[in-house]
Protein backbone atom coordinates (compact mmCIF):
# COMPACT_ATOMS: atom_id res chain seq x y z
CA UNK A 1 0.00 0.00 0.00
CA UNK A 2 0.95 3.55 -0.83
CA UNK A 3 1.74 6.13 1.84
CA UNK A 4 -0.27 8.99 2.70
CA UNK A 5 0.70 11.97 0.89
CA UNK A 6 1.86 14.92 2.60
CA UNK A 7 -1.27 16.60 2.18
CA UNK A 8 -2.53 20.26 2.30
CA UNK A 9 -4.65 20.34 5.43
CA UNK A 10 -7.71 22.62 5.21
CA UNK A 11 -9.70 21.55 8.17
CA UNK A 12 -13.44 22.84 9.10
CA UNK A 13 -16.04 22.66 11.22
CA UNK A 14 -18.60 20.22 11.11
CA UNK A 15 -21.82 20.40 12.48
CA UNK A 16 -23.59 18.02 10.90
CA UNK A 17 -24.90 15.73 13.93
CA UNK A 18 -24.96 12.66 11.34
CA UNK A 19 -21.22 13.19 10.97
CA UNK A 20 -18.24 13.36 13.94
CA UNK A 21 -18.10 17.05 14.61
CA UNK A 22 -14.59 18.17 13.57
CA UNK A 23 -13.43 21.08 15.87
CA UNK A 24 -12.51 24.22 14.56
CA UNK A 25 -8.72 24.82 13.74
CA UNK A 26 -7.42 27.26 17.34
CA UNK A 27 -6.98 30.90 16.45
CA UNK A 28 -5.22 33.32 18.82
CA UNK A 29 -9.31 34.18 19.73
CA UNK A 30 -10.17 30.77 20.86
CA UNK A 31 -7.16 29.91 23.02
CA UNK A 32 -8.85 31.79 26.11
CA UNK A 33 -12.20 29.30 25.82
CA UNK A 34 -10.42 26.76 24.99
CA UNK A 35 -8.81 26.86 28.41
CA UNK A 36 -11.84 26.85 30.15
CA UNK A 37 -12.44 23.52 29.61
CA UNK A 38 -8.91 22.43 29.63
CA UNK A 39 -7.64 20.04 33.19
CA UNK A 40 -6.81 23.14 35.80
CA UNK A 41 -3.05 23.92 35.57
CA UNK A 42 -0.71 22.11 38.23
CA UNK A 43 0.82 24.27 40.10
CA UNK A 44 3.39 22.52 42.21
CA UNK A 45 7.02 21.21 42.20
CA UNK A 46 8.38 18.88 39.39
CA UNK A 47 4.89 18.65 38.52
CA UNK A 48 3.78 16.75 35.43
CA UNK A 49 2.38 18.35 32.51
CA UNK A 50 1.61 16.53 28.43
CA UNK A 51 0.51 18.66 25.70
CA UNK A 52 -2.58 16.25 26.15
CA UNK A 53 -4.09 18.60 28.69
CA UNK A 54 -3.93 21.75 26.03
CA UNK A 55 -4.25 20.50 22.39
CA UNK A 56 -7.57 20.02 20.45
CA UNK A 57 -9.27 16.38 20.36
CA UNK A 58 -8.82 15.77 16.64
CA UNK A 59 -10.81 12.30 16.32
CA UNK A 60 -10.63 11.98 12.33
CA UNK A 61 -6.68 12.18 12.48
CA UNK A 62 -4.66 8.98 12.26
CA UNK A 63 -2.06 8.06 14.88
CA UNK A 64 1.32 8.48 14.04
CA UNK A 65 3.39 5.14 12.82
CA UNK A 66 5.53 3.81 15.24
CA UNK A 67 9.35 3.72 15.27
CA UNK A 68 11.07 1.15 17.30
CA UNK A 69 13.06 -0.55 14.62
CA UNK A 70 14.39 3.30 13.76
CA UNK A 71 15.25 3.11 17.04
CA UNK A 72 19.17 2.70 18.87
CA UNK A 73 20.66 0.43 20.97
CA UNK A 74 20.71 3.40 23.66
CA UNK A 75 16.97 5.02 23.36
CA UNK A 76 15.74 1.59 23.85
CA UNK A 77 18.04 0.48 26.87
CA UNK A 78 16.63 4.03 28.41
CA UNK A 79 14.37 3.19 31.27
CA UNK A 80 13.37 6.26 32.88
CA UNK A 81 14.57 8.11 36.43
CA UNK A 82 13.33 6.39 38.88
CA UNK A 83 13.72 9.56 41.11
CA UNK A 84 11.62 11.54 38.97
CA UNK A 85 8.82 8.90 38.53
CA UNK A 86 8.43 9.44 42.10
CA UNK A 87 6.85 13.14 41.66
CA UNK A 88 3.51 11.11 40.90
CA UNK A 89 2.69 10.65 44.40
CA UNK A 90 2.92 14.65 45.32
CA UNK A 91 -0.77 15.00 44.65
CA UNK A 92 -3.37 16.34 47.43
CA UNK A 93 -5.73 13.55 48.06
CA UNK A 94 -8.91 13.94 47.68
CA UNK A 95 -8.28 16.48 45.08
CA UNK A 96 -8.14 16.92 41.27
CA UNK A 97 -5.08 14.74 39.71
CA UNK A 98 -3.60 17.79 38.29
CA UNK A 99 -3.18 19.14 41.68
CA UNK A 100 -0.07 18.70 43.42
CA UNK A 101 1.10 20.14 46.77
CA UNK A 102 3.48 23.17 46.47
CA UNK A 103 6.79 23.00 48.70
CA UNK A 104 6.90 26.47 49.28
CA UNK A 105 6.39 27.55 52.50
CA UNK A 106 5.34 25.70 55.98
CA UNK A 107 1.85 27.60 55.55
CA UNK A 108 1.50 25.77 52.56
CA UNK A 109 0.88 22.65 54.14
CA UNK A 110 -0.77 23.63 57.35
CA UNK A 111 -4.07 21.68 57.33
CA UNK A 112 -3.34 19.08 54.75
CA UNK A 113 -3.81 15.46 56.10
CA UNK A 114 -2.54 13.72 53.13
CA UNK A 115 1.35 12.79 52.09
CA UNK A 116 4.21 14.06 53.51
CA UNK A 117 6.86 13.77 51.00
CA UNK A 118 10.52 12.29 52.60
CA UNK A 119 11.72 11.16 49.30
CA UNK A 120 12.86 13.23 46.71
CA UNK A 121 15.66 16.02 47.00
CA UNK A 122 14.20 19.10 46.65
CA UNK A 123 15.34 22.02 48.31
CA UNK A 124 12.96 24.09 50.01
CA UNK A 125 12.34 27.10 48.66
CA UNK A 126 13.05 28.95 51.85
CA UNK A 127 16.66 28.57 51.51
CA UNK A 128 15.99 30.42 47.85
CA UNK A 129 17.80 33.93 48.36
CA UNK A 130 15.43 35.29 45.73
CA UNK A 131 12.57 37.16 47.03
CA UNK A 132 11.31 39.11 43.97
CA UNK A 133 12.02 39.26 40.09
CA UNK A 134 11.11 42.25 37.99
CA UNK A 135 11.26 42.42 34.31
CA UNK A 136 10.95 45.10 32.13
CA UNK A 137 9.43 44.49 28.51
CA UNK A 138 7.34 46.55 25.99
CA UNK A 139 3.55 46.43 25.17
CA UNK A 140 2.44 45.26 21.59
CA UNK A 141 2.94 46.99 19.01
CA UNK A 142 5.38 49.34 20.51
CA UNK A 143 8.76 46.96 20.42
CA UNK A 144 11.14 49.42 20.35
CA UNK A 145 13.68 49.76 23.32
CA UNK A 146 12.74 53.41 23.06
CA UNK A 147 8.96 52.68 23.00
CA UNK A 148 9.87 50.03 25.69
CA UNK A 149 11.93 52.46 27.92
CA UNK A 150 8.95 54.86 27.66
CA UNK A 151 5.84 52.99 27.97
CA UNK A 152 7.22 49.56 28.91
CA UNK A 153 5.43 47.30 31.73
CA UNK A 154 7.46 45.47 34.89
CA UNK A 155 6.27 42.02 35.26
CA UNK A 156 7.28 41.37 38.67
CA UNK A 157 6.98 37.35 39.93
CA UNK A 158 7.12 36.82 44.03
CA UNK A 159 8.53 34.04 45.56
CA UNK A 160 4.99 32.29 46.72
CA UNK A 161 2.47 33.69 44.01
CA UNK A 162 1.20 30.58 43.62
CA UNK A 163 -0.16 29.73 46.86
CA UNK A 164 -0.73 33.67 47.59
CA UNK A 165 -3.59 33.22 44.02
CA UNK A 166 -1.32 35.98 42.19
CA UNK A 167 -0.34 33.75 39.05
CA UNK A 168 0.06 30.46 38.13
CA UNK A 169 3.91 30.36 38.28
CA UNK A 170 6.58 31.53 41.13
CA UNK A 171 9.46 31.80 41.95
CA UNK A 172 9.44 28.94 44.68
CA UNK A 173 8.29 26.67 41.77
CA UNK A 174 10.34 27.93 39.02
CA UNK A 175 13.68 27.72 40.97
CA UNK A 176 13.10 24.19 41.90
CA UNK A 177 13.65 21.03 39.67
CA UNK A 178 11.08 20.30 37.28
CA UNK A 179 9.93 17.49 34.89
CA UNK A 180 11.91 16.64 31.87
CA UNK A 181 8.85 17.93 29.83
CA UNK A 182 9.44 21.68 31.23
CA UNK A 183 6.85 23.45 33.25
CA UNK A 184 3.28 23.15 31.95
CA UNK A 185 3.17 26.57 32.11
CA UNK A 186 4.88 26.89 29.22
CA UNK A 187 4.78 23.72 28.07
CA UNK A 188 0.62 25.17 27.25
CA UNK A 189 1.95 27.83 25.46
CA UNK A 190 4.10 26.36 22.86
CA UNK A 191 1.45 23.57 22.50
CA UNK A 192 -1.09 26.11 22.08
CA UNK A 193 1.27 28.23 19.14
CA UNK A 194 2.45 24.75 17.51
CA UNK A 195 -1.70 24.27 16.75
CA UNK A 196 -2.52 27.48 16.01
CA UNK A 197 1.06 27.87 13.41
CA UNK A 198 1.18 24.51 12.13
CA UNK A 199 -1.53 22.16 13.46
CA UNK A 200 0.14 18.87 12.34
CA UNK A 201 -2.01 16.46 10.78
CA UNK A 202 -1.77 13.18 12.87
CA UNK A 203 -3.32 12.84 16.32
CA UNK A 204 -0.69 11.63 18.82
CA UNK A 205 1.71 14.55 18.27
CA UNK A 206 3.43 15.91 21.59
CA UNK A 207 5.50 19.07 22.69
CA UNK A 208 8.26 19.01 25.26
CA UNK A 209 10.57 22.43 26.15
CA UNK A 210 14.49 22.01 25.67
CA UNK A 211 17.46 23.73 26.70
CA UNK A 212 17.51 24.70 22.91
CA UNK A 213 17.92 23.20 19.42
CA UNK A 214 22.02 21.75 19.52
CA UNK A 215 21.07 19.86 22.71
CA UNK A 216 17.91 18.38 21.25
CA UNK A 217 20.29 17.32 18.30
CA UNK A 218 22.33 15.45 20.20
CA UNK A 219 19.57 13.58 22.22
CA UNK A 220 17.51 12.81 18.37
CA UNK A 221 21.70 11.45 16.87
CA UNK A 222 21.72 9.13 20.20
CA UNK A 223 18.06 8.10 19.69
CA UNK A 224 17.97 7.24 16.09
CA UNK A 225 21.34 6.33 14.98
CA UNK A 226 24.50 3.75 16.22
CA UNK A 227 28.19 4.09 15.56
CA UNK A 228 29.38 3.52 11.77
CA UNK A 229 25.97 5.02 10.74
CA UNK A 230 25.54 8.08 8.44
CA UNK A 231 23.08 10.86 8.57
CA UNK A 232 21.90 13.09 5.53
CA UNK A 233 21.82 16.82 5.23
CA UNK A 234 22.47 19.83 3.15
CA UNK A 235 25.57 19.91 1.16
CA UNK A 236 26.39 22.91 3.09
CA UNK A 237 24.77 22.93 6.58
CA UNK A 238 25.31 24.10 10.22
CA UNK A 239 29.01 23.05 11.30
CA UNK A 240 27.78 22.37 14.79
CA UNK A 241 25.24 19.83 13.49
CA UNK A 242 28.79 18.13 11.76
CA UNK A 243 30.54 18.38 14.59
CA UNK A 244 27.67 16.80 17.15
CA UNK A 245 27.67 13.66 15.46
CA UNK A 246 31.58 12.91 14.73
CA UNK A 247 32.35 11.89 18.18
CA UNK A 248 29.56 9.29 18.04
CA UNK A 249 31.16 7.67 14.84
CA UNK A 250 27.76 9.46 12.38
CA UNK A 251 29.07 10.23 9.34
CA UNK A 252 27.05 13.29 7.34
CA UNK A 253 26.65 12.84 3.37
CA UNK A 254 25.80 16.07 2.41
CA UNK A 255 22.76 16.34 -0.61
CA UNK A 256 23.36 18.88 -2.97
CA UNK A 257 21.45 22.13 -3.24
CA UNK A 258 20.24 24.78 -5.58
CA UNK A 259 18.45 28.63 -4.44
CA UNK A 260 16.17 26.35 -2.65
CA UNK A 261 18.18 24.41 -0.51
CA UNK A 262 18.03 20.72 -0.60
CA UNK A 263 17.01 19.31 -3.98
CA UNK A 264 15.13 16.26 -3.45
CA UNK A 265 16.52 14.66 -6.55
CA UNK A 266 19.94 14.19 -5.23
CA UNK A 267 18.78 12.96 -2.40
CA UNK A 268 16.55 10.02 -3.59
CA UNK A 269 19.61 9.03 -6.22
CA UNK A 270 22.15 8.96 -3.04
CA UNK A 271 19.71 6.77 -1.60
CA UNK A 272 18.57 4.61 -4.57
CA UNK A 273 22.18 3.83 -5.55
CA UNK A 274 23.40 3.24 -1.78
CA UNK A 275 25.75 0.47 -1.78
CA UNK A 276 26.07 -0.56 2.03
CA UNK A 277 29.22 -2.37 0.75
CA UNK A 278 31.60 0.29 -0.65
CA UNK A 279 29.92 2.37 1.78
CA UNK A 280 30.95 0.10 4.69
CA UNK A 281 27.48 1.29 6.43
CA UNK A 282 23.33 0.50 6.22
CA UNK A 283 21.42 2.88 3.87
CA UNK A 284 20.86 6.20 5.79
CA UNK A 285 17.39 6.73 7.23
CA UNK A 286 17.80 10.21 9.25
CA UNK A 287 17.80 13.91 7.04
CA UNK A 288 19.01 16.74 9.35
CA UNK A 289 18.12 19.54 7.18
CA UNK A 290 17.40 23.41 7.94
CA UNK A 291 14.30 24.07 5.59
CA UNK A 292 14.18 28.47 6.39
CA UNK A 293 17.18 30.92 6.30
CA UNK A 294 18.93 27.85 5.89
CA UNK A 295 22.57 27.77 7.86
CA UNK A 296 24.85 28.97 6.19
CA UNK A 297 23.72 29.86 2.79
CA UNK A 298 20.40 31.21 3.53
CA UNK A 299 18.06 29.32 1.31
CA UNK A 300 14.48 28.52 1.51
CA UNK A 301 12.59 25.59 1.11
CA UNK A 302 9.83 26.79 -0.74
CA UNK A 303 6.61 25.07 -0.50
CA UNK A 304 6.49 22.97 -3.26
CA UNK A 305 10.23 21.86 -2.08
CA UNK A 306 8.88 20.65 0.80
CA UNK A 307 6.22 18.35 -0.20
CA UNK A 308 8.82 16.81 -2.68
CA UNK A 309 11.56 16.19 0.04
CA UNK A 310 8.54 14.88 2.52
CA UNK A 311 7.56 12.63 -0.44
CA UNK A 312 11.25 11.34 -1.25
CA UNK A 313 11.62 10.47 2.87
CA UNK A 314 8.24 8.57 2.79
CA UNK A 315 9.36 6.33 -0.27
CA UNK A 316 13.10 5.98 1.16
CA UNK A 317 11.49 5.99 5.05
CA UNK A 318 13.34 8.40 6.45
CA UNK A 319 12.66 10.11 9.51
CA UNK A 320 13.39 14.26 9.19
CA UNK A 321 14.92 16.37 11.85
CA UNK A 322 13.60 19.93 11.32
CA UNK A 323 15.60 22.26 12.61
CA UNK A 324 13.67 25.52 12.39
CA UNK A 325 15.39 28.77 14.38
CA UNK A 326 14.35 30.63 11.89
CA UNK A 327 10.97 29.86 10.66
CA UNK A 328 9.76 33.02 11.61
CA UNK A 329 12.66 34.97 10.10
CA UNK A 330 10.56 34.68 6.66
CA UNK A 331 11.45 38.36 5.27
CA UNK A 332 9.88 40.28 2.79
CA UNK A 333 10.61 39.69 -0.96
CA UNK A 334 13.90 42.10 -1.77
CA UNK A 335 13.21 44.55 -4.17
CA UNK A 336 16.38 46.17 -4.33
CA UNK A 337 17.93 49.70 -4.06
CA UNK A 338 14.99 52.74 -4.71
CA UNK A 339 12.48 49.95 -5.62
CA UNK A 340 8.98 50.21 -3.13
CA UNK A 341 8.33 47.68 -0.85
CA UNK A 342 6.23 44.59 -0.40
CA UNK A 343 2.95 45.51 1.54
CA UNK A 344 3.55 43.64 4.62
CA UNK A 345 1.12 40.88 6.06
CA UNK A 346 -1.49 43.03 8.36
CA UNK A 347 -2.92 40.60 10.71
CA UNK A 348 -1.98 37.56 12.22
CA UNK A 349 -3.61 34.93 9.67
CA UNK A 350 -2.42 36.97 7.34
CA UNK A 351 0.80 36.65 8.90
CA UNK A 352 0.72 32.62 9.34
CA UNK A 353 -0.84 32.15 5.90
CA UNK A 354 2.50 34.15 4.17
CA UNK A 355 4.66 31.60 6.29
CA UNK A 356 5.58 28.79 3.92
CA UNK A 357 4.03 25.36 5.58
CA UNK A 358 6.18 23.48 7.88
CA UNK A 359 7.25 19.93 7.44
CA UNK A 360 5.34 19.67 10.58
CA UNK A 361 2.47 20.75 8.96
CA UNK A 362 2.65 17.85 6.37
CA UNK A 363 3.72 15.19 8.32
CA UNK A 364 1.01 12.41 7.95
CA UNK A 365 3.50 9.88 9.09
CA UNK A 366 4.49 11.12 12.54
CA UNK A 367 8.10 10.74 10.48
CA UNK A 368 9.47 14.52 11.81
CA UNK A 369 11.03 15.78 14.49
CA UNK A 370 10.49 19.44 14.85
CA UNK A 371 12.90 21.74 16.53
CA UNK A 372 11.90 25.18 17.37
CA UNK A 373 14.05 27.80 19.43
CA UNK A 374 13.92 31.37 21.16
CA UNK A 375 16.85 31.76 20.38
CA UNK A 376 16.63 33.53 17.68
CA UNK A 377 13.44 35.30 18.31
CA UNK A 378 13.58 36.17 22.00
CA UNK A 379 17.57 35.84 23.16
CA UNK A 380 19.66 32.88 23.15
CA UNK A 381 21.21 33.57 26.26
CA UNK A 382 17.55 31.46 27.74
CA UNK A 383 18.56 28.11 26.05
CA UNK A 384 14.96 27.28 25.61
CA UNK A 385 13.04 26.14 23.17
CA UNK A 386 11.13 22.87 22.59
CA UNK A 387 10.76 20.42 19.77
CA UNK A 388 7.26 19.01 18.89
CA UNK A 389 6.99 15.32 17.57
CA UNK A 390 4.75 11.84 18.02
CA UNK A 391 4.32 10.72 21.23
CA UNK A 392 6.71 7.43 21.42
CA UNK A 393 9.44 10.28 19.90
CA UNK A 394 8.62 12.56 22.53
CA UNK A 395 8.48 9.77 25.61
CA UNK A 396 11.70 8.38 24.15
CA UNK A 397 13.27 11.86 24.36
CA UNK A 398 12.14 12.42 28.05
CA UNK A 399 14.05 9.07 28.91
CA UNK A 400 17.14 11.01 27.43
CA UNK A 401 16.20 14.36 28.77
CA UNK A 402 15.58 13.59 32.17
CA UNK A 403 19.12 11.89 33.09
CA UNK A 404 20.87 14.24 31.29
CA UNK A 405 19.63 17.58 31.60
CA UNK A 406 17.28 16.63 34.10
CA UNK A 407 15.01 19.64 33.12
CA UNK A 408 15.49 22.93 31.29
CA UNK A 409 16.24 26.17 33.37
CA UNK A 410 13.69 27.23 35.59
CA UNK A 411 14.23 30.80 35.85
CA UNK A 412 14.40 30.99 31.85
CA UNK A 413 11.15 29.16 31.35
CA UNK A 414 9.59 31.56 34.20
CA UNK A 415 10.51 34.54 32.72
CA UNK A 416 9.31 33.16 29.26
CA UNK A 417 6.13 32.73 31.05
CA UNK A 418 5.96 35.94 32.53
CA UNK A 419 6.42 37.71 29.04
CA UNK A 420 4.84 34.91 26.59
CA UNK A 421 1.93 33.99 28.29
CA UNK A 422 0.89 36.63 31.20
CA UNK A 423 1.81 39.80 29.16
CA UNK A 424 2.19 39.44 25.70
CA UNK A 425 -0.24 36.53 25.09
CA UNK A 426 -0.42 34.22 22.07
CA UNK A 427 -1.63 37.33 20.04
CA UNK A 428 1.02 39.78 21.26
CA UNK A 429 3.67 37.15 20.51
CA UNK A 430 2.57 37.18 16.88
CA UNK A 431 2.91 41.06 16.99
CA UNK A 432 6.47 40.80 18.06
CA UNK A 433 7.17 37.97 15.43
CA UNK A 434 5.47 40.20 12.56
CA UNK A 435 7.75 42.77 13.86
CA UNK A 436 10.79 41.25 14.08
CA UNK A 437 10.74 40.00 10.41
CA UNK A 438 10.50 43.17 8.94
CA UNK A 439 13.53 44.54 11.13
CA UNK A 440 15.40 41.59 9.49
CA UNK A 441 14.19 42.42 6.77
CA UNK A 442 15.60 45.84 6.81
CA UNK A 443 18.97 44.63 7.89
CA UNK A 444 18.79 42.14 4.65
CA UNK A 445 18.03 44.98 2.52
CA UNK A 446 20.96 47.07 3.66
CA UNK A 447 22.97 44.12 3.26
CA UNK A 448 22.35 43.10 -0.14
CA UNK A 449 22.51 47.23 -1.24
CA UNK A 450 26.04 47.17 0.10
CA UNK A 451 27.08 44.05 -1.98
CA UNK A 452 25.52 45.67 -4.76
CA UNK A 453 27.84 48.69 -4.12
CA UNK A 454 31.04 47.58 -2.82
CA UNK A 455 31.72 43.60 -4.66
CA UNK A 456 33.03 43.17 -7.28
CA UNK A 457 30.05 41.81 -9.50
CA UNK A 458 32.92 40.24 -12.11
CA UNK A 459 34.46 37.83 -9.44
CA UNK A 460 31.10 37.97 -6.69
CA UNK A 461 27.28 36.73 -6.92
CA UNK A 462 24.71 36.21 -4.74
CA UNK A 463 20.73 35.39 -4.14
CA UNK A 464 18.85 37.30 -1.70
CA UNK A 465 18.19 35.49 1.14
CA UNK A 466 14.65 34.70 1.57
CA UNK A 467 14.57 34.04 5.66
CA UNK A 468 16.93 34.22 8.04
CA UNK A 469 20.83 35.76 9.12
CA UNK A 470 23.27 34.89 6.50
CA UNK A 471 24.02 35.99 3.32
CA UNK A 472 25.79 33.75 1.45
CA UNK A 473 28.21 35.12 -1.27
CA UNK A 474 29.52 32.63 -4.47
CA UNK A 475 33.20 34.06 -5.60
CA UNK A 476 34.42 32.83 -9.09
CA UNK A 477 37.71 31.53 -7.48
CA UNK A 478 38.63 30.29 -11.55
CA UNK A 479 39.20 33.83 -12.05
CA UNK A 480 41.83 33.89 -9.44
CA UNK A 481 45.48 35.23 -10.89
CA UNK A 482 46.62 32.21 -9.25
CA UNK A 483 43.83 29.85 -9.65
CA UNK A 484 46.47 27.42 -11.82
CA UNK A 485 49.07 27.32 -8.90
CA UNK A 486 46.78 27.15 -6.25
CA UNK A 487 43.93 25.06 -4.80
CA UNK A 488 40.46 26.27 -4.23
CA UNK A 489 41.02 25.98 -0.56
CA UNK A 490 44.28 28.27 -0.47
CA UNK A 491 42.64 31.25 -2.15
CA UNK A 492 39.80 30.98 -0.06
CA UNK A 493 42.53 31.55 2.97
CA UNK A 494 44.02 34.14 1.18
CA UNK A 495 40.51 36.21 0.58
CA UNK A 496 39.43 35.03 4.38
CA UNK A 497 43.20 37.04 5.96
CA UNK A 498 42.89 39.76 3.38
CA UNK A 499 39.51 40.79 5.04
CA UNK A 500 40.73 40.26 8.66
CA UNK A 501 44.06 42.48 7.47
CA UNK A 502 41.50 45.29 6.73
CA UNK A 503 38.63 44.49 9.35
CA UNK A 504 35.89 42.47 8.28
CA UNK A 505 35.65 38.89 10.12
CA UNK A 506 33.35 36.71 7.45
CA UNK A 507 33.36 32.77 7.80
CA UNK A 508 34.47 30.15 5.23
CA UNK A 509 32.17 28.48 3.22
CA UNK A 510 34.40 25.51 3.79
CA UNK A 511 33.98 25.37 7.46
CA UNK A 512 30.34 24.65 6.51
CA UNK A 513 30.89 21.50 4.30
CA UNK A 514 28.80 18.45 5.47
CA UNK A 515 31.51 16.38 4.15
CA UNK A 516 35.39 17.06 4.52
CA UNK A 517 36.52 17.81 1.12
CA UNK A 518 36.62 21.29 0.78
CA UNK A 519 33.78 21.10 -2.21
CA UNK A 520 34.96 22.45 -5.75
CA UNK A 521 33.09 25.49 -5.31
CA UNK A 522 33.90 28.92 -3.11
CA UNK A 523 31.36 30.61 -0.68
CA UNK A 524 31.79 33.11 2.23
CA UNK A 525 28.97 33.64 4.98
CA UNK A 526 28.11 36.88 6.29
CA UNK A 527 25.68 37.59 9.39
CA UNK A 528 23.31 40.90 9.03
CA UNK A 529 21.76 40.16 12.15
CA UNK A 530 24.17 42.04 14.84
CA UNK A 531 25.97 45.03 12.97
CA UNK A 532 24.43 48.43 12.66
CA UNK A 533 23.85 49.58 9.18
CA UNK A 534 26.49 51.94 9.21
CA UNK A 535 29.22 49.01 10.65
CA UNK A 536 27.57 46.48 8.03
CA UNK A 537 28.11 48.65 5.15
CA UNK A 538 31.83 49.45 6.06
CA UNK A 539 31.81 45.64 6.71
CA UNK A 540 31.24 44.74 3.51
CA UNK A 541 33.26 47.66 1.67
CA UNK A 542 35.86 46.05 3.66
CA UNK A 543 35.47 42.83 2.11
CA UNK A 544 34.98 44.02 -1.33
CA UNK A 545 38.57 45.27 -1.01
CA UNK A 546 40.17 42.41 0.01
CA UNK A 547 38.87 40.79 -2.62
CA UNK A 548 39.75 43.33 -5.28
CA UNK A 549 43.50 42.86 -3.48
CA UNK A 550 43.61 38.92 -3.99
CA UNK A 551 42.10 39.23 -7.28
CA UNK A 552 43.80 42.32 -8.49
CA UNK A 553 41.04 44.44 -9.75
CA UNK A 554 41.37 48.28 -10.11
CA UNK A 555 38.82 49.96 -9.03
Amino acid sequence: MAPPTAIDVSIEGVTDTQAIVIPNPLTTESVAGRRLKAPKMSGGVAAWASSDMWKTPYPNKAKAKRWDYRLSLESKSRMGSSLKGATKYLKVPGKSPFRRISFGRESSLRGLVGLISLGGGLPSSENFPFERMDIKVPVPPHFSEEDTKVSGVVSTTGKYDVSEGKSLHDISIAFNYGQAMGSGQLLRFVTEHTEIVHNPPYQDWQCSITVGSTSSLDMAFRMFCERGDYILSEEYTFATAVETAAPMGIKTIGVKMDEQGLIPASMDEILSNWDEQKRGAKKPFVLYTVPSGQNPTGATQGEQRRRDIYRCAQKHDLYILEDEPYFFLQMQPYTGPGAPPVPAPKSHSEFIKALIPSLLSMDVDGRVMRMDSFSKVIAPGTRCGWITASEQIVERYHRHHEVSMQNPSGPSQLILFKLLDETWGHAGYLDWLMHIRLEYTKRRDNICYACERYLPAEVASWNPPAAGMFHWVKIDWTKHPHAKTKTMLEIEDEIFHAGIDRGVLSCKGSWFRAEADGGVDMFFRMTFAAAPRDKLTEAVRRFGDALKASFEIQG
